[in-house]
């Protein structure tokens, strides 16, 4: 103890000052040189969880929301023997009695409908893939395919809100915003969750703002969603005849105004309004450089395919969701509307294999060549799949289906999860769940848990009641998992 005491009296109280301010000072010039490295270092976020509640697997999410329902049997699930049986009616002792739409449940009769696209085993996992997606089969080796996914809600607007928010009614927060909540950012220059949205095929389901909504968070957590053109982020360019220092001074006298506000009327909102202008501020510089990728070699957009070069393509997103991934954005999502095909189906949906296909394993390829795949997870999939039988009748050249919750596939690749795996079988008329069942709820949990979160215990106190993004259900799928 009185070593203790010699050595800290060694120092008078002037000497001490200037050395811890030596050390503070040394602290923030490195967190001006490279903040994400300073940040990343000290071992705790700035989100309200103050770090992982164990170490993640993932840094970061990119998900790439297919919004319509992509039919699974065209695409992942090779269901031989509803392609024998095509054109048979749908047996009750399959459909059990089952809710339909109000766009199927009123058909006197529900033929079965195989398929007619061709599949093949592709990588050395010898994963189906569909034709139609020859590039994406090209990286099977390197996908996560979940055939057994299963929801409630059976019509779009429920569903998407249900996948994106846990709740089929409008008014949560989304996964990102939970995400942004609970575990903040590295990156103190982008938004911690930003939304890119493009369109497939004309007359598309809309997505809506609120799906990338803060709910009842604090509004700082809301999603910022960046769009093709001049202006990627509304009214975020000063105004004519404002410049950067003017701006500055407007900025802190806000901030002096907001600060003023909050001692007489301590509202949480106030500092979250504050954190929005200074980022609004701080993004002016750094979103014209990330949205611009016009310095991209021509081999890197060569990946994406030929669509990369037209602004505001599903393409062109998936390479600025790379961009945004290697500013360690944490989550990013990406909303590709068209894939509601309850007629025409054969022709539809290879118009959006062929706009989505490159693109996706583009990116699969471009982070993994870049060591971003290890630490980066990607999703891929809609908000429910389609019937085994047809909406309406089988032609020759056509035929269409209804939207269907019971069963669906989806996909993963990347961080913490297997390579060339599937999991969860449908029946052999692809109509209902076999084995290893994944909810919404489930997907959720798991999601979470590869970025360190434990599901259950980030949770938000709203009315009285404490909330979460998986309600009071959802288990990890460990089986899915390295």
């Amino acid at each position: 103890m009185s070593s203790l005491c010699s050595h800290v009296n060694h120092y008078s109280r002037r000497e001490f000052l200037a050395k811890a301010g030596l050390g503070i000072g040394g602290m923030a010039l490195a967190g001006l040189i490279n903040p994400t490295t300073s940040i990343a270092q000290s071992g705790s976020g700035n989100g309200v969880l103050g770090g992982p509640h164990f170490l993640p697997k993932a840094k970061r999410v990119i998900y790439l929301f297919q919004s319509g329902g992509p039919s699974q049997f065209e695409l992942f699930d090779y269901k031989p023997e509803l392609i024998k049986r095509t054109g048979e009616e749908l047996p009750d002792s399959v459909r059990q009695g089952q809710r339909l739409t109000g766009m199927s449940g009123g058909q006197k009769s529900l033929p079965m409908i195989g398929s007619r696209f061709g599949f093949e085993r592709r990588g050395k996992s010898g994963l189906y893939v569909s034709e139609l997606l020859p590039h994406i089969g090209s990286i099977s080796d390197e996908i996560c395919v979940i055939k057994s996914m299963y929801t409630e809600a059976i019509n779009h607007d429920p569903a998407i809100t249900f996948f994106q928010t846990g709740s089929q009614q409008a008014g949560r927060p989304s996964i990102g915003s939970w995400v942004s909540y609970g575990l903040g950012s590295e990156n103190e220059n982008l938004p911690a969750f930003c939304v890119l949205v493009s369109t497939g095929r004309a007359g598309a389901q809309p997505v809506y703002g609120r799906l990338w909504g803060n709910g009842f968070l604090p509004s700082v957590h809301q999603g910022v969603q960046f769009r093709s053109g001049k202006d990627p982020v509304l009214y975020l360019n000063d105004p004519p005849g404002v410049d950067r220092a003017d701006r500055s001074k407007y900025m802190q006298h806000l901030k002096e105004m907001y600060e003023h506000t909050f001692d007489s009327n301590p509202d949480e909102e106030i500092h979250s309004k504050i954190a929005q202008y200074e980022m609004a501020y701080r993004m002016q510089t750094s979103v014209p450089e990330t949205m611009d990728i016009s310095g991209e070699p021509e081999h890197v957009l060569d990946m994406y395919g030929p669509d990369v070069r037209i602004p505001g393509t599903y393409a062109v997103n998936c390479l600025l969701a790379r961009r945004l991934a290697e500013r360690n954005v944490p989550f990013i999502q990406l909303y590709h509307r068209g894939w509601d095909q309850h007629g025409n189906l054969p022709n539809d949906i290879q118009s959006m294999a062929r706009g989505t296909d490159q693109p996706t394993a583009g990116l699969i390829m471009d982070l993994k060549q870049r060591g971003l795949l290890d630490d980066t997870l990607v999703i891929w999939g809609g908000e429910f799949g389609r019937t085994s039988y047809s909406q309406g009748q089988i032609t020759k050249t056509t035929y269409g289906r209804d939207h269907h919750p019971k069963c669906f596939s989806m996909w993963m690749a990347g961080a913490g999860v297997k390579k060339g795996f599937t999991y969860g079988e449908t029946d052999e008329l692809g109509y209902n769940i076999a084995e290893n069942p994944v909810h919404v709820h489930d997907f959720q949990a798991t999601l979470l848990h590869l970025m360190g979160v434990d599901h259950e215990r980030l949770n938000y106190k709203h009315q009285g009641r404490r909330y979460r993004l998986t309600d009071v259900h959802g288990q990890v799928v460990k089986s899915l998992l390295i």
